[in-house]
């Protein structure tokens, strides 16, 4: 029963992550967090921060994941059957529809139409972990006691570096990894 609600779990996300990974951070989440409750929210925080930083798609990363936590070696491979079957069958009727009616004005608006919904998407993921690192589970609050100054300075100089300077991210992860892993040790309840 479990690995049928892993592989259905799994397809669902598979099959409506128009966008690529980012977009399908909110689905995910969907699923993972609120639907299942196979993880916490700051679990799913830690999986999105693992499957970003391995090789591999993040929706196939964390379909391995979370198949693996719930349902071992057998269960990482359903979960991860589930989310790249959608994926397998959609790009083979578009690639047919795509080249038979790519110079169709339709398919062209279609295409710019979906465009600003995978940045919704994507944007919608991004303030539940800002969030959640900010304030912690407890969610957003007013109070700047529930802050984390530390995660704001973090995310604050991040941002900027990345910016102005565009450097490798792998180098701004990790950097901002052993600060944090100082940080926190010198003011653990920040």
């Amino acid at each position: 029963m479990i690995y049928i609600k892993l592989f259905l779990s799994f397809f669902q996300i598979g099959l409506l992550s128009i966008g690529g990974g980012y977009a399908a951070l909110a689905l995910i989440e969907e699923q993972i967090v609120d639907i299942n409750q196979w993880l916490t929210m700051g679990e799913f925080t830690d999986l999105i921060t693992i499957a970003e930083m391995t090789p591999g798609p993040i929706a196939i990363n964390a379909a391995t994941f979370v198949g693996n936590q719930i349902g071992g070696i057998l269960g990482s491979l359903v979960a991860t059957l589930g989310c790249v079957t959608p994926s397998f069958i959609i790009v083979l009727i578009l690639a047919r529809v795509y080249f038979r009616y790519r110079n169709l004005s339709i398919i062209k608006g279609i295409l710019e139409g979906l465009r600003p919904v995978v940045v919704a998407m994507i944007a919608s993921a991004g303030i539940s972990i800002l969030t959640l690192a900010f304030w912690g589970e407890e969610g957003f609050s007013l109070n700047l006691n529930d802050l984390n100054i530390i995660a704001v300075i973090l995310f604050s100089v991040s941002f900027i570096i990345l910016r102005k300077w565009k450097p490798n991210p792998i180098i701004i992860m990790l950097a901002t990894g052993l600060i944090g892993m100082i940080a926190y040790n010198i003011y653990p309840y920040s």
